[in-house]
């Protein structure tokens, strides 16, 4: 059930399902690298967004949670992404626009996968110097 998969661009991973189907657990399930895709695609937007608008970000991190039918199968129904955004000075708002374009126009994982499953995107900045918290919502919907 484990297999050793080679990227178009060279790079390899292995995939493998869970012991109770058959795996040994050596390598990420091939859902899961679905999510971890979308991760790394949105996460590459927003950071780069971000850069892009001069904020000081000391720290960023891309969460991905999905639910699944439980019939196979087994496709996700609901996907939701959460950033964690650390810095100095951070605007809400440029976080909010780079979350929204990602999201809306340059993630290609998230056009995909939205077709199939509502995708919600969360954020959270934390501003390094108060400890002070801000989170929000951002549904493509609401736009």
């Amino acid at each position: 059930m484990a297999f050793r998969a080679i990227s178009g661009s060279g790079h390899a991973l292995v995939l493998d399902a869970a012991p109770e189907v058959g795996g040994t657990n050596r390598g990420v399930r091939p859902m899961e690298l679905l999510l971890l895709g979308l991760g790394g695609c949105t996460g590459m937007d927003v950071i780069s967004i971000l850069r892009k608008k001069r904020q000081e970000v000391t720290g960023y991190e891309v969460r991905v949670h999905a639910e699944r039918a439980a019939e196979h199968p087994k496709v996700f129904t609901a996907i939701t992404v959460e950033h964690v955004v650390r810095g100095r000075n951070l605007s809400a708002e440029a976080v909010r626009r780079a979350v929204e374009l990602s999201a809306t126009k340059y993630c290609p994982a998230s056009a995909m996968l939205g077709r199939v499953a509502p995708i919600e995107e969360r954020y959270r900045l934390v501003d390094e110097a108060t400890g002070a918290e801000t989170v929000a919502v951002f549904t493509p919907a609401a736009t």
